[in-house]
């Protein structure tokens, strides 16, 4: 089976869109930072070393230290598709780092985004 073209894309390529988008929105490069450590378990300058070595986005996340476990809990649509549904592991990474982008780029407070358990309000 033929690996997707995004999977060889660099990742210090796509991380200016995402901070782009945030910024956009009215959001933070530091905030766009960290949703991509809480996801992947990368230390900033893990991260830092990352995107001056241009490393591709398959490497960037199947060599990430630490995937954090929440985000398993990350559901909704992204291109069309379930990322829930999405059974390739990589494919379903990445689609797990673009919904978080999206949410951040939507508004939504970071402690819902990195799915904290009491980031509901109280009611």
């Amino acid at each position: 089976m033929k690996k997707h073209r995004i999977y060889a894309m660099s990742f210090a390529g796509i991380y200016p869109l995402y901070v782009a988008k945030a910024k956009r929105k009215g959001r933070t490069k530091e905030e766009v930072d960290a949703i991509i450590l809480w996801l992947t378990g990368y230390t900033r300058k893990g991260l830092e070393s990352q995107l001056k070595k241009g490393t591709d986005l398959e490497t960037f996340l199947k060599k990430a230290p630490k995937p954090n476990p929440a985000r398993k809990r990350i559901t909704g649509v992204v291109c069309g598709v379930r990322v829930e549904d999405i059974k390739e592991k990589t494919m379903r990474e990445i689609r797990y780092m673009d919904k978080l982008i999206d949410e951040l780029a939507q508004g939504k407070a970071m402690g819902k985004i990195l799915r904290k358990r009491d980031a509901r309000p109280k009611t």
